[in-house]
Protein backbone atom coordinates (compact mmCIF):
# COMPACT_ATOMS: atom_id res chain seq x y z
CA UNK A 1 0.00 0.00 0.00
CA UNK A 2 1.33 3.45 -0.86
CA UNK A 3 2.20 5.55 2.20
CA UNK A 4 -0.30 8.19 3.27
CA UNK A 5 1.38 11.56 2.80
CA UNK A 6 -1.42 13.70 4.13
CA UNK A 7 -0.43 16.04 6.96
CA UNK A 8 -1.85 15.30 10.39
CA UNK A 9 -2.24 18.98 11.22
CA UNK A 10 -2.76 22.14 9.15
CA UNK A 11 0.57 23.48 7.90
CA UNK A 12 1.76 26.35 10.11
CA UNK A 13 2.18 29.78 8.57
CA UNK A 14 5.65 31.26 8.10
CA UNK A 15 5.06 33.54 11.10
CA UNK A 16 3.99 30.61 13.30
CA UNK A 17 7.05 28.66 12.25
CA UNK A 18 9.31 31.62 13.03
CA UNK A 19 7.78 32.06 16.47
CA UNK A 20 7.96 28.35 17.26
CA UNK A 21 11.66 28.27 16.36
CA UNK A 22 12.35 31.37 18.45
CA UNK A 23 10.70 29.75 21.50
CA UNK A 24 12.50 26.44 21.04
CA UNK A 25 15.17 25.67 23.70
CA UNK A 26 18.66 25.44 22.27
CA UNK A 27 20.57 23.70 25.08
CA UNK A 28 19.86 21.17 27.82
CA UNK A 29 19.99 24.03 30.35
CA UNK A 30 16.98 25.67 28.66
CA UNK A 31 14.95 22.48 28.25
CA UNK A 32 12.18 22.03 30.82
CA UNK A 33 10.58 18.70 31.69
CA UNK A 34 11.19 15.08 30.62
CA UNK A 35 13.83 14.96 33.40
CA UNK A 36 14.54 11.22 33.22
CA UNK A 37 14.98 11.32 29.43
CA UNK A 38 17.20 14.41 29.52
CA UNK A 39 19.40 13.00 32.28
CA UNK A 40 20.13 9.90 30.19
CA UNK A 41 20.74 11.91 27.03
CA UNK A 42 23.26 14.12 28.85
CA UNK A 43 25.26 11.00 29.73
CA UNK A 44 25.13 9.63 26.18
CA UNK A 45 26.21 12.98 24.70
CA UNK A 46 29.10 13.40 27.13
CA UNK A 47 30.30 9.85 26.49
CA UNK A 48 30.19 10.38 22.71
CA UNK A 49 32.07 13.67 23.04
CA UNK A 50 34.81 12.10 25.14
CA UNK A 51 35.27 9.28 22.65
CA UNK A 52 34.95 11.73 19.72
CA UNK A 53 32.41 9.38 18.15
CA UNK A 54 29.02 9.85 16.59
CA UNK A 55 26.17 9.52 19.07
CA UNK A 56 24.21 6.29 18.69
CA UNK A 57 21.02 6.51 16.62
CA UNK A 58 18.06 7.86 18.62
CA UNK A 59 14.31 7.33 18.31
CA UNK A 60 11.95 9.75 20.09
CA UNK A 61 8.26 8.88 20.29
CA UNK A 62 5.18 10.42 21.81
CA UNK A 63 2.21 12.66 20.98
CA UNK A 64 2.75 15.81 18.90
CA UNK A 65 4.15 18.95 20.52
CA UNK A 66 6.13 17.39 23.39
CA UNK A 67 9.60 18.44 22.24
CA UNK A 68 10.95 15.67 20.01
CA UNK A 69 12.23 18.14 17.41
CA UNK A 70 13.65 20.39 20.11
CA UNK A 71 15.61 17.50 21.59
CA UNK A 72 17.09 16.65 18.19
CA UNK A 73 18.35 20.23 17.77
CA UNK A 74 19.66 20.27 21.34
CA UNK A 75 21.61 17.05 20.81
CA UNK A 76 23.28 18.48 17.72
CA UNK A 77 24.13 21.71 19.56
CA UNK A 78 25.54 19.88 22.59
CA UNK A 79 27.61 17.64 20.31
CA UNK A 80 28.84 20.67 18.38
CA UNK A 81 27.79 19.27 15.00
CA UNK A 82 25.43 20.29 12.20
CA UNK A 83 21.85 19.03 11.99
CA UNK A 84 20.11 18.20 8.70
CA UNK A 85 16.31 18.14 8.93
CA UNK A 86 13.75 16.32 6.79
CA UNK A 87 10.58 14.27 7.22
CA UNK A 88 9.41 10.80 6.22
CA UNK A 89 6.97 11.95 3.49
CA UNK A 90 9.64 14.24 1.98
CA UNK A 91 12.06 11.37 1.31
CA UNK A 92 10.17 9.75 -1.56
CA UNK A 93 13.01 7.99 -3.42
CA UNK A 94 16.30 6.29 -2.67
CA UNK A 95 18.09 9.10 -4.43
CA UNK A 96 16.62 11.62 -1.98
CA UNK A 97 18.04 9.65 0.94
CA UNK A 98 21.40 9.13 -0.79
CA UNK A 99 21.72 12.87 -1.32
CA UNK A 100 21.08 13.55 2.35
CA UNK A 101 23.47 10.89 3.62
CA UNK A 102 26.36 11.77 1.33
CA UNK A 103 26.16 15.43 2.40
CA UNK A 104 26.77 14.59 6.07
CA UNK A 105 30.09 15.39 7.71
CA UNK A 106 31.58 13.19 10.40
CA UNK A 107 29.34 12.95 13.52
CA UNK A 108 26.58 15.11 11.96
CA UNK A 109 22.94 14.59 12.92
CA UNK A 110 20.25 13.65 10.39
CA UNK A 111 16.79 14.28 11.85
CA UNK A 112 13.80 12.58 10.18
CA UNK A 113 10.44 13.69 11.54
CA UNK A 114 7.45 11.35 11.10
CA UNK A 115 9.92 8.58 10.34
CA UNK A 116 7.11 5.99 10.37
CA UNK A 117 5.98 7.45 7.02
CA UNK A 118 9.16 6.60 5.12
CA UNK A 119 8.36 4.61 1.95
CA UNK A 120 9.33 0.92 2.38
CA UNK A 121 11.97 0.97 -0.38
CA UNK A 122 13.66 3.99 1.20
CA UNK A 123 13.54 2.43 4.65
CA UNK A 124 15.31 -0.71 3.44
CA UNK A 125 17.95 1.46 1.76
CA UNK A 126 18.57 3.06 5.15
CA UNK A 127 19.51 -0.15 6.99
CA UNK A 128 23.15 -0.52 5.85
CA UNK A 129 23.65 3.22 6.32
CA UNK A 130 22.59 2.95 9.95
CA UNK A 131 24.51 -0.25 10.72
CA UNK A 132 27.70 -0.02 8.65
CA UNK A 133 27.74 3.63 7.45
CA UNK A 134 27.60 2.63 3.81
CA UNK A 135 25.23 2.78 0.87
CA UNK A 136 24.70 -0.14 -1.48
CA UNK A 137 24.30 1.38 -4.93
CA UNK A 138 23.26 -0.45 -8.10
CA UNK A 139 24.70 0.97 -11.35
CA UNK A 140 23.02 0.33 -14.70
CA UNK A 141 20.37 -2.36 -15.03
CA UNK A 142 19.75 -5.75 -16.50
CA UNK A 143 22.80 -7.80 -17.55
CA UNK A 144 25.08 -4.77 -17.16
CA UNK A 145 23.99 -4.08 -13.59
CA UNK A 146 26.70 -4.04 -10.94
CA UNK A 147 26.70 -3.17 -7.27
CA UNK A 148 29.09 -0.90 -5.48
CA UNK A 149 29.43 0.20 -1.88
CA UNK A 150 29.77 3.87 -0.99
CA UNK A 151 31.25 4.60 2.42
CA UNK A 152 29.60 7.28 4.55
CA UNK A 153 30.90 9.40 7.37
CA UNK A 154 29.79 8.13 10.81
CA UNK A 155 26.58 10.00 11.63
CA UNK A 156 23.67 10.01 14.05
CA UNK A 157 20.14 9.38 12.80
CA UNK A 158 17.43 10.83 15.03
CA UNK A 159 13.92 9.71 14.22
CA UNK A 160 10.71 11.16 15.65
CA UNK A 161 7.35 9.46 15.52
CA UNK A 162 3.89 9.83 16.97
CA UNK A 163 3.05 6.23 16.07
CA UNK A 164 5.68 3.77 17.19
CA UNK A 165 3.40 0.88 16.26
CA UNK A 166 3.71 1.78 12.56
CA UNK A 167 7.49 1.40 12.60
CA UNK A 168 8.73 -1.91 11.23
CA UNK A 169 10.71 -4.05 13.66
CA UNK A 170 13.91 -3.98 11.52
CA UNK A 171 13.94 -0.18 11.56
CA UNK A 172 12.98 0.20 15.21
CA UNK A 173 15.62 -2.29 16.36
CA UNK A 174 18.40 -0.32 14.66
CA UNK A 175 17.94 2.59 17.07
CA UNK A 176 20.21 1.97 20.04
CA UNK A 177 18.61 4.81 22.04
CA UNK A 178 14.82 4.79 22.27
CA UNK A 179 12.93 7.24 24.47
CA UNK A 180 9.25 8.10 24.83
CA UNK A 181 8.19 11.61 25.80
CA UNK A 182 5.21 11.97 28.14
CA UNK A 183 2.76 14.79 28.77
CA UNK A 184 4.05 17.63 30.96
CA UNK A 185 2.81 18.55 34.42
CA UNK A 186 1.44 22.04 35.18
CA UNK A 187 4.62 23.14 37.01
CA UNK A 188 6.83 22.37 34.00
CA UNK A 189 4.39 24.12 31.66
CA UNK A 190 4.41 27.19 33.90
CA UNK A 191 8.20 27.32 33.68
CA UNK A 192 8.02 26.99 29.88
CA UNK A 193 5.42 29.76 29.68
CA UNK A 194 7.53 32.07 31.86
CA UNK A 195 10.50 31.61 29.50
CA UNK A 196 8.34 32.08 26.39
CA UNK A 197 6.73 35.21 27.84
CA UNK A 198 10.18 36.71 28.35
CA UNK A 199 11.12 36.01 24.73
CA UNK A 200 7.82 37.41 23.41
CA UNK A 201 7.90 40.45 25.69
CA UNK A 202 4.68 39.50 27.48
CA UNK A 203 4.17 40.50 31.13
CA UNK A 204 2.80 37.20 32.44
CA UNK A 205 1.84 36.90 36.10
CA UNK A 206 2.30 33.55 37.90
CA UNK A 207 -1.46 33.07 38.26
CA UNK A 208 -1.87 33.78 34.54
CA UNK A 209 0.77 31.18 33.69
CA UNK A 210 -0.96 28.71 35.98
CA UNK A 211 -4.31 29.28 34.26
CA UNK A 212 -2.80 28.65 30.82
CA UNK A 213 -0.80 25.63 32.01
CA UNK A 214 -3.88 23.87 33.40
CA UNK A 215 -5.62 24.17 30.02
CA UNK A 216 -2.67 23.35 27.74
CA UNK A 217 -3.32 19.59 27.53
CA UNK A 218 0.12 18.82 29.00
CA UNK A 219 1.75 20.00 25.76
CA UNK A 220 4.36 22.80 25.47
CA UNK A 221 3.43 23.56 21.86
CA UNK A 222 -0.19 24.15 22.84
CA UNK A 223 0.85 26.22 25.88
CA UNK A 224 2.96 28.50 23.69
CA UNK A 225 0.21 28.72 21.08
CA UNK A 226 -2.33 29.75 23.73
CA UNK A 227 0.10 32.32 25.14
CA UNK A 228 0.48 33.95 21.72
CA UNK A 229 -3.28 34.13 21.22
CA UNK A 230 -3.86 35.48 24.74
CA UNK A 231 -1.19 38.11 24.03
CA UNK A 232 -3.26 39.20 21.00
CA UNK A 233 -6.44 39.57 23.07
CA UNK A 234 -4.57 41.41 25.85
CA UNK A 235 -3.01 43.89 23.43
CA UNK A 236 -6.28 44.64 21.64
CA UNK A 237 -8.18 44.94 24.94
CA UNK A 238 -5.54 47.27 26.39
CA UNK A 239 -4.43 44.86 29.13
CA UNK A 240 -0.73 45.46 29.92
CA UNK A 241 -0.39 42.35 32.09
CA UNK A 242 -1.65 38.80 31.53
CA UNK A 243 -3.22 37.88 34.86
CA UNK A 244 -5.43 34.92 35.66
CA UNK A 245 -8.54 36.95 34.84
CA UNK A 246 -7.13 38.11 31.50
CA UNK A 247 -5.99 34.58 30.58
CA UNK A 248 -9.31 33.05 31.63
CA UNK A 249 -11.31 35.59 29.62
CA UNK A 250 -9.19 35.02 26.50
CA UNK A 251 -9.36 31.24 26.84
CA UNK A 252 -13.15 31.44 27.11
CA UNK A 253 -13.21 33.37 23.83
CA UNK A 254 -10.90 30.73 22.35
CA UNK A 255 -13.42 28.07 23.49
CA UNK A 256 -10.85 26.21 25.58
CA UNK A 257 -12.62 24.97 28.70
CA UNK A 258 -11.32 24.54 32.25
CA UNK A 259 -9.88 21.08 31.55
CA UNK A 260 -8.24 22.07 28.27
CA UNK A 261 -10.84 20.63 25.89
CA UNK A 262 -11.15 22.61 22.67
CA UNK A 263 -14.08 22.61 20.22
CA UNK A 264 -12.84 19.54 18.34
CA UNK A 265 -12.41 17.55 21.58
CA UNK A 266 -15.99 18.34 22.48
CA UNK A 267 -17.23 17.49 18.99
CA UNK A 268 -15.57 14.08 19.22
CA UNK A 269 -17.08 13.37 22.63
CA UNK A 270 -20.51 14.71 21.67
CA UNK A 271 -20.47 12.55 18.53
CA UNK A 272 -19.92 9.45 20.64
CA UNK A 273 -22.40 10.52 23.33
CA UNK A 274 -25.23 12.02 21.28
CA UNK A 275 -25.16 10.03 18.07
CA UNK A 276 -23.99 6.64 19.37
CA UNK A 277 -25.21 6.58 22.97
CA UNK A 278 -21.71 6.62 24.42
CA UNK A 279 -20.31 3.92 22.14
CA UNK A 280 -18.74 1.66 21.21
CA UNK A 281 -18.18 3.27 17.81
CA UNK A 282 -15.40 2.87 15.26
CA UNK A 283 -12.64 5.44 14.76
CA UNK A 284 -13.41 5.95 11.07
CA UNK A 285 -17.05 6.64 11.86
CA UNK A 286 -16.16 9.24 14.48
CA UNK A 287 -13.68 10.91 12.12
CA UNK A 288 -16.24 11.03 9.31
CA UNK A 289 -18.88 12.66 11.51
CA UNK A 290 -16.55 15.35 12.90
CA UNK A 291 -14.98 15.99 9.48
CA UNK A 292 -11.39 15.11 10.42
CA UNK A 293 -8.87 12.55 9.24
CA UNK A 294 -8.81 9.31 11.21
CA UNK A 295 -5.06 9.70 11.76
CA UNK A 296 -5.52 13.18 13.22
CA UNK A 297 -8.25 12.03 15.60
CA UNK A 298 -6.15 9.06 16.70
CA UNK A 299 -2.80 10.85 17.05
CA UNK A 300 -3.72 14.38 18.08
CA UNK A 301 -6.99 14.22 20.03
CA UNK A 302 -7.48 10.73 21.43
CA UNK A 303 -4.26 10.49 23.52
CA UNK A 304 -5.27 13.49 25.64
CA UNK A 305 -8.90 12.39 25.95
CA UNK A 306 -7.74 8.96 27.11
CA UNK A 307 -5.10 10.40 29.43
CA UNK A 308 -7.76 12.54 31.12
CA UNK A 309 -10.20 9.64 31.39
CA UNK A 310 -12.84 10.84 28.90
CA UNK A 311 -12.44 8.03 26.40
CA UNK A 312 -11.60 4.33 26.23
CA UNK A 313 -10.49 2.16 23.35
CA UNK A 314 -12.09 -1.28 23.30
CA UNK A 315 -11.99 -4.16 20.79
CA UNK A 316 -15.41 -2.99 19.55
CA UNK A 317 -14.54 0.70 19.23
CA UNK A 318 -14.37 3.95 21.21
CA UNK A 319 -16.42 4.29 24.40
CA UNK A 320 -17.04 7.51 26.34
CA UNK A 321 -16.64 7.28 30.12
CA UNK A 322 -18.91 8.60 32.86
CA UNK A 323 -16.51 11.56 33.23
CA UNK A 324 -17.27 12.60 29.65
CA UNK A 325 -21.02 12.55 30.28
CA UNK A 326 -20.60 14.61 33.47
CA UNK A 327 -18.18 17.12 31.94
CA UNK A 328 -20.52 17.90 29.06
CA UNK A 329 -23.55 18.08 31.35
CA UNK A 330 -25.32 15.08 29.83
CA UNK A 331 -27.12 12.14 31.43
CA UNK A 332 -26.21 8.67 30.17
CA UNK A 333 -29.00 6.36 28.96
CA UNK A 334 -30.26 4.14 31.82
CA UNK A 335 -29.24 0.94 30.02
CA UNK A 336 -25.61 2.02 29.79
CA UNK A 337 -25.07 3.58 33.23
CA UNK A 338 -23.88 0.38 34.82
CA UNK A 339 -21.29 -0.19 32.12
CA UNK A 340 -19.67 3.23 32.43
CA UNK A 341 -16.52 3.84 34.41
Amino acid sequence: MAPDHRPLEPSPTAEEQRLEVSLRPRRFAEYVGQAAVVDKLKVYVEAARRRREALDHCLFSGPPGLGKTSLAHILAAELGVAIHVTSGPAVERKGDLAGLLTSLEARDVLFIDEIHRLPPQVEEYLYPAMEDFRLDITIDSGAAARAMKLDLQPFTLIGATTRTGLLTSPLRDRFQIQERLDYYGPADLEAILARSAGILGVRLLPDGAREIATRARGTPRIANRLLRRIRDFAEVDGEPVVSRAVASGALKRLEVDALGLDPMDRRILLTILDKFGGGPVGLDTVAMVVGEQSETVEDVYEPFLMQEGFLQRTPRGRVATAKAWRHLGLTPPPASQGALL
